[in-house]
């Protein structure tokens, strides 16, 4: 192992260390559901532009804060089956996005990234209809 792949690794445990940290920190004092989407979205973008420029450290970290997300009491917005799968498949997107930018594959990722993207407007438009349904009752 390199000196340079060593402190890169270091760097990612301290980033996931943090990540964890904040996301208890948050569980302990739940963010609206509206905030913590836009926490996600940011993270998109940042997935998007470093595909764009293809900074595959910028893909990992940000593809990664995005799985992280999906661990939090506050993602969990829904306890039925299809939500759960749809999560579910959120997440092997995303770690497929982040595998890929590892391996400094830019096609992987930018298909992981469509796919998962696919799924958060799907997933979205799920939670809405749910959320009208319950409404109209």
């Amino acid at each position: 192992m390199t000196t340079s792949t060593k402190r890169f690794g270091g760097v990612l445990i301290a980033a996931a260390c943090c990540a964890v940290f904040a996301l208890t920190a948050a569980e302990k004092n739940p963010p609206k559901v509206k905030d913590f989407m836009r926490v996600k979205l940011t993270a998109s973008q940042k997935v998007l532009e470093g595909l764009a420029l293809e900074d595959f450290d910028e893909i990992v970290k940000n593809s990664q804060q995005i799985s992280l997300l999906t661990l939090a009491e506050t993602w969990q917005v829904f306890q039925t089956p299809d939500y759960v799968q749809r999560s579910t498949e959120f997440r092997r997107s995303v770690d497929a996005m982040t595998e890929a930018a590892r391996k400094k594959n830019l096609d992987g990722a930018t298909l992981a990234y469509v796919k998962a993207t696919t799924q958060c407007v799907d997933c979205h438009k799920y939670v809405r209809g749910v959320r009208m349904a319950k409404l109209e009752r």
